[in-house]
């Protein structure tokens, strides 16, 4: 059925997966509206007839969430509600013909790096001055700023280098130009993402130069919290922990993906890392930041893992006592050399060893939440939700980590601001609080 309608065209964009992919996103938007287009980012509204989606290709559960929200707006077309589909990012990128083939309801499928050519659809023009100008879809008072792009690491079980390419750095003058940019329009807190934090500058400076990114960027006046996630510990740049106990502005905090414990697994995954090398490294981070906040997650289930490889894993992580964990389930990805490999641990195994790791970690997040009861902390209101205003301490990220609650009728607070506030009680993942 074909639409009619005399509106102006109206773009959504609805974005699946990652921070990356958010980022990709708003650059995608920022493009449109330049070029006089009426953009949203998962509008609610139903009066948008062009539907951009940004698809998220990483693992079984990541995949299908986009296969599904690409056919729910296959038959909003074929039912008239919109009139074009263009589908974008991760698994575009990865099956562009299967999809094509798949559901041809799709006006056009995109890869990673084929914002030009989905511009050309909308007979728009890709402006070269909006590099470091975005539209953001955060709120206003934090924002991702990507530093790198791809990844040129082999990791057996990972795709993302399939679909997103080799690693590309950001020059340091880009990246203080847009975080200026960012620090205008409000923002005063960016988190610094790319597939591997730790590789930033090999490539267009032959050397490692995440601490120098960190100095220029602590420069910029607005930003008061620079965040840094998704690392990699192989031969980590252990200076960067002495540019985060010198610059205030550089949170306390990392987010550093280990994977696993035990090396034997460590081994098969090709993570070119030892447990003792991690346990020294965290040590080695604690030592020069005591107070810092480290975030880690692992994957369960990966072929061959035997249970006396995941008790490694366990006591790995009770003796470590990470402050935050997150837990996935192994996905067997066609093109990884784990692939190769059969898929042996069971369903019903992997969700049993995911429940139990964060079994693990939930007392000890309990245990270090109950330590801060009558502790002042610096935080940043995100949102009210209810009868709270929700915040969070520069320990702690959006969306995956620990929140602050302030009880909105004995307390008011501006969303965006910094308060100071002292912790009266505590659960397993958040921190109650009164305004100082």
């Amino acid at each position: 059925m074909k639409v009619k309608t005399l509106k102006k065209d109206k773009v959504n964009v609805i974005t699946l997966g990652c921070s990356k992919n958010l980022v990709d996103s708003e650059n995608m938007m920022t493009q449109l509206k330049a070029n006089d287009y009426d953009v949203t980012h998962e509008a609610s509204d139903e009066d948008a007839n062009i539907i951009v989606v940004n698809t998220c290709g990483f693992i079984d559960l990541a995949k299908q969430e986009s296969i599904d929200t690409i056919l729910h707006y296959a038959r909003e077309k074929t039912e008239g509600r919109i009139e074009k589909l263009y589908v974008t990012g991760c698994l575009s990128q990865r099956y562009k013909d299967d999809l094509e083939k798949e559901i041809p309801e799709v006006d056009a499928y995109f890869g990673t790096m084929e914002l030009p050519s989905l511009l050309g659809k909308f007979n728009a023009d890709y402006k070269q001055e909006l590099i470091g100008e975005r539209i953001t879809t955060t709120p206003t008072h934090f924002a991702y700023l990507k530093i790198s792009e791809g990844c040129n690491r082999t990791c057996s079980f990972c795709a993302i280098p399939l679909m997103r390419g080799g690693h590309v750095s950001q020059p340091i003058e880009v990246l203080v130009s847009q975080a200026k940019s960012l620090a205008r329009m409000g923002v005063k807190e960016i988190i610094l993402i790319a597939q591997e934090l730790t590789y930033y500058g090999l490539d267009i400076y032959k050397e490692r130069k995440l601490g120098a990114l960190l100095e220029a960027l602590s420069e910029v006046e607005g930003i008061e919290w620079i965040r840094l996630h998704y690392a990699y510990p192989s031969k980590f740049p252990r200076e960067v922990f002495d540019y985060m106990a010198k610059l205030p502005k550089v949170c306390n905090y990392l987010d550093i993906p280990l994977q696993h414990a035990s090396n034997s697994v460590l081994a098969r995954m090709k993570r070119q890392t030892t447990m003792e090398e991690q346990r020294d490294l965290i040590n080695y981070a604690r030592e020069v930041v005591p107070n810092i906040a480290i975030r880690t997650t692992f994957l369960v289930g990966f072929p061959g893992e035997t249970d006396e490889e995941f008790e490694e894993l366990c006591d790995f992580v009770e003796e470590m006592e990470f402050e935050r964990v997150g837990v996935f389930q192994y996905s067997h990805e066609e093109g990884t050399s784990a692939y190769l490999t059969p898929d042996d641990v069971s369903q019903e195994v992997k969700q049993h060893r995911a429940e139990q790791l964060m079994e693990v970690q939930r007392d000890i997040s309990h245990d270090k939440n109950l330590s801060k009861v009558g502790q002042e902390f610096k935080i940043l209101i995100d949102r009210k939700e209810g009868g709270y205003f929700v915040g969070r301490t520069e320990y702690d990220s959006p969306e995956v980590d620990n929140e602050v609650l302030i009880d909105a009728n004995a307390f008011f607070v501006r969303v965006g601001d910094f308060v100071n506030v002292k912790v009266v009680s505590a659960e397993e993942y958040d921190l109650f609080a009164e305004v100082i």
